[in-house]
């Protein structure tokens, strides 16, 4: 196998990443979009002066999402990333099984997955809407404007990760501070590595604690886990870190950014707002995952061996970004793409990933997204935002897309 990337491409390639557009915050940028122009499988430059492979539509990326012969291990020489390797564990990669391959990966993953069910996941619904109106009421009750990140989209899955997890929600300014700073674009690789390891220890403690005292939370069983032998307590509270940081940083921004696409697009809010049918609220749902596609830099990969596709070889080594946001836009698996429309079948999208690596959280993330959404728009049928649309802080400065601040009045 090939044990570096390649550094030398054609003047003509392209650089990758691109940031996102001012003007169009909800869109694929005009940057983004070109490269759909080189093929569905082509080369950029891009950090370091690496050479990966970016991957644009949908049937390739989800064929090589399922391909064994490509690797998540982000240690591997080639593994296209903005963290240098000498910092490689303080990037979000570094996060238990979501950076490595199977069998290790599998045997680590179903220690978790079983609190993931969506059995398990809708009997936590009546608790969820409870939650939520909780949250409602609290921010009807304070001041206009108010910010809906802070009232509603942050503090709604942070709530229900902390529950799920057995981590104690007074501390979710601590762990939401942290998270923010490991998904961030612009932190240095020392802050990112400082706030990971803030996290780690912080969940190693409460490991520890539960194995002496366990409840029926997610990591007093992986406690019990750690005192049979079957995983390391550090295993164990990288797996934390993962869930934790996943489990509310990714809704969040789903929740405020919806709510902004929403109140742009009235007659679709309406529809949700308006119906007694949950299959209508969860086709919009997945409408929104797909039209949003929050998670950049795209699903990074290693090839472990060459691998033929569209036209293209890809060689041992070399470096694969899939681009969810673009699978999401392509026009042959949904038509119009550029047009929201909580009526189609989205439920193609990739916005979970797909194969052994696919978004364990996603029927956590799906149920709460199905009670906010309705909630929101019942409760205050006059919510609009307080602020021009320019006034609003989008998150270009993060690997996870939202908006830092969400003004709205009702």
């Amino acid at each position: 196998m090939s044990t570096a990337p390649r550094t030398e491409p054609a003047p003509s390639v392209p650089e990758f990443p691109h940031p996102r557009a001012v003007g169009c915050p909800f869109g694929v940028s005009p940057a983004m979009r070109s490269l759909v122009g080189l093929g569905p499988v082509s080369r950029v430059i891009s950090w370091g002066g690496s050479s990966p492979w970016v991957v644009t539509r949908h049937a390739e990326q989800k064929a090589l999402l399922g391909d064994p012969r490509l690797s998540a291990d982000f240690t591997n020489p080639g593994f296209p990333s903005p963290v240098d390797p000498a910092h490689a564990h303080a990037g979000s990669a570094d996060m238990s099984f979501v950076g490595m391959d199977d069998p290790e990966h599998a045997r680590l993953r179903r220690m978790v997955s079983g609190a993931f069910t969506v059995k398990r996941i809708e009997a936590m619904r009546p608790a969820v809407q409870r939650m939520t109106d909780d949250f409602i009421d609290g921010m009807l009750a304070g001041p206009k404007p108010a910010d809906l990140v802070q009232a509603l989209a942050l503090p709604i899955p942070s709530l229900v990760i902390s529950e799920l997890l057995g981590v104690p929600y007074a501390d979710h300014e601590f762990f939401q501070s942290n998270s923010k700073t490991i998904v961030s674009s612009t932190a240095t690789a020392e802050a990112r590595h400082t706030a990971h390891t803030n996290l780690a220890t912080y969940l190693d403690a409460l490991v520890a604690k539960k194995a002496g005292d366990p409840g029926e939370d997610l990591l007093s069983q992986l406690a019990l886990r750690v005192e049979a032998g079957e995983v390391t307590r550090r295993q164990a509270a990288a797996m934390g870190v993962l869930l934790l940081l996943g489990g509310h940083e990714t809704t969040a921004n789903m929740i405020s950014l919806g709510t902004l696409l929403l109140l742009e697009h009235p007659g679709q809010l309406a529809a949700i707002r308006d119906t007694d049918d949950p299959q209508v609220v969860a086709a919009a749902v997945e409408e929104l995952l797909r039209y949003l596609s929050i998670v950049h830099l795209g699903r990074r990969r290693t090839a472990l061996e060459d691998i033929e596709i569209a036209g293209r070889t890809i060689r041992a080594g070399d470096g694969v970004i899939l681009l969810s946001e673009l699978a999401n836009r392509d026009p042959g698996v949904f038509p119009d793409p550029d047009t929201l429309d909580i009526t189609r079948d989205a439920r193609p999208h990739l916005a979970f990933g797909a194969g052994t690596h696919h978004c364990v959280g996603q029927p956590l993330a799906r149920m709460e997204l199905q009670i906010l959404y309705p909630a929101l728009f019942r409760r205050i049928p006059t919510l609009r935002t307080a602020v021009p649309m320019d006034e609003i802080p989008f998150k270009h400065d993060a690997v996870i897309y939202g908006i830092h601040r969400l003004p709205v009045t009702w």
